[in-house]
């Protein structure tokens, strides 16, 4: 799939990433440029289990997908044609540890134009996708699963923190937080 994203993505331009979650605070790219962006006809959703970054295979988490449907708001990152391959391969092994997502070529709206950037979006077909949870199981989920780099509940709130400081209103995501800050009750802390 690498190999195919490459070929897409062909080399002659810059490359640019579309990033929803844990790449708006932790991007871990060397890159030129970065822009707000928005997406048509994809979503950012808390649906997909981690095993691995925020989860057990006894106890899995939750990480964000991109979901079709819908509009998302997110951030592009620019990086330069000279070092797109190497920055490939090393979000390739940062995001396809397990080869759930599918890599697609979305159009990215930005302030400064039009731009095609790779997402890793989520199919509904996936087993890795949740499908519907119930508040509780959000709940339990928050104050138990923590994998690798730590627990659901901490990415989605370093995630809703970011959203917040670019302007972004992620009013799914406020409510599945105010969900874990209920469970862990006043002044305490679930996770």
């Amino acid at each position: 799939m690498l190999r195919h994203a490459v070929s897409q993505w062909g080399g002659e331009d810059d490359l640019w990433i579309f990033g929803y979650g844990s790449l708006l605070w932790r991007p871990e790219l060397d890159f030129a440029e970065r822009r707000q962006a928005q997406v048509h006809g994809w979503h950012r959703a808390l649906k997909m289990w981690s095993q691995v970054n925020r989860g057990t295979p006894e106890c899995p988490g939750l990480v964000f997908g991109l979901l079709s449907g819908g509009s998302c708001q997110g951030m592009v990152f620019r990086l330069p044609r000279a070092a797109g391959a190497e920055g490939l391969a090393t979000l390739w092994r940062r995001e396809m540890v397990t080869g759930v997502y599918d890599p697609r070529w979305l159009p990215c709206r930005t302030a400064a134009g039009p731009v095609r950037a790779l997402a890793f979006t989520l199919s509904r077909r996936s087993p890795q996708h949740t499908g519907t949870l119930c508040d509780d199981e959000y709940r339990r989920i928050f104050s138990t699963a923590r994998g690798r780099f730590g627990s659901t509940r901490a990415y989605a709130q370093e995630t809703y923190a970011e959203l917040r400081r670019m302007g972004i209103e992620d009013r799914a995501l406020a409510r599945l937080l105010r969900l874990s800050q209920a469970e862990s009750g006043p002044g305490g802390s679930a996770a």
